[in-house]
């Protein structure tokens, strides 16, 4: 079994020293992220989360593109929002930059409300299915004749394609009742976030019945948060440390990095 250990790019502003207290030295720009894309590839990752923010940070697909022909190895995961970009765009976009990476890009499934929209869970989450169903069809090659309640298409698809001939993998996170239902139709890796080993158990379980009732199998990527300090005693008691170094430190708690 093989297992994929991924690095974050920090475009959404979410680069800190203290987890959750923002640095104006650390925000997302170009040079920024592209630093920790490089260091990523240098340093052994297998993937970089480009994450997805309308009101904070750089776009992950036009950074992709741009990252792309400076990385030699590693993978990409780009997070888009599903109706944000029509998805004939959209697939002709990620078809490009798979392109440009030799085939080395995963999608990372965005369900959150629009720029300026609000739309209630259910319908969102219908919404996601919607186009999650057409971009699938469109990267893999198909024609889509779609008639639904946020997608009315007829389309060839476009003659540029992914390297390896279908749709990259699509990563999707979401615990909701909803969310685990979308995940389980149309996901291939199911993200997940810290927690207990029972916990854990208890949601893998449950995807893998909920996946089969679909006549499918799901592969599971797990979030971690590490907390790097000078010494093991500092990592594992950082709010006595902080009180230690004065009140700069006092204000956030631990350092972290996040995987992908």
């Amino acid at each position: 079994m093989s297992c994929e250990v991924s690095w974050f790019a920090a475009l959404c502003d979410d680069d800190y020293e203290f987890l959750g207290v923002p640095d104006s030295a650390l925000q997302s720009s170009w040079e920024h992220c592209r630093g920790i894309a490089l260091a990523a590839e240098e340093a052994g990752y297998d993937n970089l989360l480009l994450p997805s923010g309308y009101a904070m940070g750089i776009d992950s697909v036009a950074f992709a593109a741009g990252i792309a022909p400076l990385l030699r190895r590693m993978r990409l995961l780009v997070a888009v929002r599903m109706g944000e970009m029509w998805a004939p765009q959209l697939a002709r976009q990620l078809a490009t930059v798979d392109q440009m990476l030799g085939g080395r890009l995963t999608i990372n499934i965005i369900s959150s409300d629009l720029p300026g929209q609000t739309l209630d869970s259910a319908p969102r989450y219908r919404r996601t299915l919607e186009i999650m169903h057409v971009l699938r069809d469109l990267l893999d090659g198909k024609r889509v004749e779609h008639h639904g309640e946020f997608v009315d298409v007829a389309l060839d698809p476009p003659r540029l394609r992914p390297v390896a001939g279908g749709c990259p993998p699509f990563y999707f996170g979401g615990l909701s009742e909803a969310a685990r239902e979308v995940a389980a139709q149309a996901a291939d890796v199911y993200l997940m976030w810290p927690d207990t080993m029972p916990g854990v158990a208890a949601v893998v379980s449950d995807m893998r019945a909920r996946a089969a009732r679909h006549g499918r199998e799901l592969r599971f990527g797990y979030r971690s948060h590490v907390i790097v300090r000078a010494t093991e005693d500092e990592a594992r008691h950082p709010i006595v440390v902080a009180l230690s170094h004065g009140s700069a430190r006092r204000r956030g708690g631990p350092a972290a990095a996040e995987p992908g």
